[in-house]
């Protein structure tokens, strides 16, 4: 009687440490039962029943991140570049994702690059370096619709780099030059037409006051030889009006 109590205590305990299972708070575990899913179990301790149920796969619901690579992809201007690029995923569906794909990691990974490159060729070289976060959520929208039936959600996706070929860079930054050069000349020819302006209009006021003009070329000639002490030749009308006005002043 001893022994078979000791029978009955040893299997209870072995069907209890194959009953009992525990998955972590961020994690999943795929129950099947008789070969057919049952059901999602998880976090904390849970139990199955022993060779009837089966824990097939824990899934990690955390975000994830998939770095993808395109090297020498066409734009649709037909420019190679290369292009770096990081998906940030997360698994929304555990069922799914166990059932429907059987190694949804790497079919993300694929998916994503063969998107990275469809985004390529359907944009121009311009718009892809002026416009990255647009190129990214286009990135994100198209990854997403090819995951969302294994049912994997696209968080985000950031382009990390875009590379061109030295040729073009070169061809880009004299394009870059020039256009600051023609914004340079363009800025002095808007600051020549004001300068004319204002000429014109202080000709005007001096047509219109002949002494407000010997003023204006006697605070001239002080101011330049003020510092100099020079000797300065000037118009004997200028001088005489310059003479009066020192003698005005004494």
């Amino acid at each position: 009687m001893p022994g078979f109590l000791l029978v009955v205590f040893v299997v209870v305990v072995l069907v209890l440490l194959r009953s009992v299972r525990m998955t972590q708070e961020w994690t999943r575990g795929v129950v099947l039962r008789l070969g057919r899913f049952h059901g999602v179990r998880g976090p904390g301790i849970y139990f199955v029943i022993p060779f009837v149920d089966q824990v097939v796969v824990v899934i990690d619901l955390r975000i994830q991140t998939t770095g993808i690579t395109a090297e020498q992809a066409l734009t649709r201007d037909t420019v190679a570049v290369g292009v770096d690029a990081i998906v940030f995923w997360q698994v929304a569906d555990p069922e799914a994702v166990a059932v429907r794909i059987v190694n949804y990691r790497e079919a993300i990974e694929r998916v994503a690059q063969t998107s990275l490159r469809e985004m390529i060729g359907a944009t121009d070289l311009s718009r892809l370096l002026s416009d990255r976060k647009a190129a990214d959520e286009q990135l994100r929208v198209t990854i997403a619709e090819k995951t969302g039936e294994w049912g994997v959600t696209v968080r985000s996706v950031e382009i990390r780099d875009v590379s061109i070929p030295v040729a073009l860079q070169d061809a880009m930054s004299r394009q870059a030059q020039a256009e600051r050069e023609k914004h340079a000349r363009v800025t002095l020819a808007s600051a020549e037409q004001d300068i004319a302006r204002q000429v014109l209009e202080a000709a005007a006021l001096y047509q219109q006051n002949p002494v407000a003009l010997k003023l204006r070329q006697i605070n001239l000639l002080y101011e330049m030889n003020k510092d100099r002490g020079a000797t300065v030749l000037i118009p004997t009308d200028l001088a005489a009006a310059f003479g009066s006005l020192l003698g005005a002043k004494e």
